[in-house]
């Protein structure tokens, strides 16, 4: 069972729907209107639950601290 995005041409109300198998007759949850357009969906995506690089991290001026990001001195 996919999950769509739809945007309504009445409203401009954009949601996500869980479509079954067979289902028809999808309404705007803020207007009831059916004239709704599919959206393409995206998503984010981040490499090891980071959002940027390691060595964009920044750095101890002493170079002693083991965790730099919560150094204070930076």
């Amino acid at each position: 069972m996919p999950i769509f995005e739809y945007l309504c041409e009445d409203c401009g109300n954009k949601f996500e729907k869980l479509v079954r198998n067979g289902a028809n007759g999808i309404n705007c949850p803020s207007c009831g209107q059916e004239h709704l357009r599919q959206q393409f969906s995206t998503f984010a995506a981040h490499a090891n639950g980071a959002s940027h690089p390691r060595d964009a991290m920044p750095s101890c001026p002493s170079g002693m601290c083991r965790t730099p990001d919560l150094c204070g001195r930076n």
